[in-house]
């Protein structure tokens, strides 16, 4: 692996392979790693809060044997008080590891490019890709194998969106996109992905998207920062909301996949959020195993 994981994109296939099988040895058999990272420390910066980054993060740093320092929005005010470039030469003598839930992938690229240690991307507006890789793993954990799963996203072309396509590049998955006009995902990323291989199918018909998919996976239709665009959303995304109608057309064994937090009631109902093929909390369980198996990687 290289120094950083700011996007899937920096992972190779077997790289991606080797994460999962070291996630479920830690998942499996968490006592056999408590002193894996004995000693590290990893700074934790929060420019957006968080409830499963942070509790995962801080959680998985503390059972391999070391320990998070949380940095709220106030502690730090990147860019503002004080230079990208200089937070990260300092962290730099302190700390084993930076991890950093932001909003423009540039800081991100500008904090690994001014660090001596490894920086994780725990959430940018551009990708996801702790989640993703999470998400994969929740499959792949189930006894599929991914280069015959079709997955549907329906929703925002959002950072979920963005890196699902590089962990359909990097899998082999079958990726089906369904969103309104407008907001599908950046058209570089897909192009991009698919010179290497990825097979991705955009739509803006949920239904079509949906046929037969072994999973649907959908996410908020404004993501933190897009408040002030929420009314004008909450009129167009409707069509795109995972009901037990629109889940009625994925294969019967299919799996509803969110990355939560969820809206009940908006991108997802009750009925299916709940539902016993939902895998949401899986998922949001193993955020704390693959984000282990990633400090290992990177701070071990």
């Amino acid at each position: 692996m290289e120094k950083d994981l700011l996007t899937i994109k920096d992972l190779t296939g077997e790289e991606v392979m080797e994460l999962f099988q070291l996630a479920k040895e830690i998942k499996n058999n968490i006592d056999a790693h408590r002193k894996d990272l004995a000693g590290k420390v990893l700074a934790m910066i929060f420019e957006k809060p968080s409830l499963r980054t942070r509790v995962t993060f801080e959680t998985g740093i503390y059972q391999l044997g070391g320990i998070g320092i949380y940095l709220a929005p106030q502690d730090i005010q990147l860019g503002k008080r004080e230079a990208v470039e200089d937070v990260a030469r300092n962290l730099s003598r302190w700390v084993d590891g930076i991890m950093i839930r932001t909003f423009g992938q540039d800081i991100l690229e500008k904090m690994a490019e001014n660090a001596t240690v490894p920086v994780i991307n725990a959430l940018s507006d551009l990708y996801h890709p702790c989640q993703i890789l999470a998400d994969l793993f929740t499959i792949w954990e189930k006894g599929h194998d991914l280069k015959n799963f079709t997955l549907a996203y329906v929703g925002d072309g959002n950072n979920i969106a963005h890196s699902l396509i590089w962990g359909a590049a990097r899998t082999g998955m079958k990726l089906r996109i369904a969103t309104p006009k407008g907001y599908e995902p950046n058209m570089e990323i897909v192009e991009a992905a698919r010179r290497e291989g990825a097979h991705i199918e955009l739509y803006t018909d949920p239904r079509e998207a949906v046929k037969g998919v072994d999973a649907i996976y959908t996410d908020v239709w404004a993501s933190m920062g897009q408040e002030a665009e929420r009314e004008k959303r909450l009129k167009v995304f409707p069509p795109y909301q995972v009901n037990m109608e629109l889940f009625s057309l994925a294969k019967e064994t299919a799996y509803f996949m969110h990355c939560l937090p969820a809206h009940r009631g908006e991108e997802v109902t009750d009925e299916v959020l709940d539902h016993p093929r939902s895998i949401v909390l899986d998922q949001a369980e193993n955020r704390l195993h693959i984000q282990k198996a990633i400090m290992r990687r990177l701070m071990g």
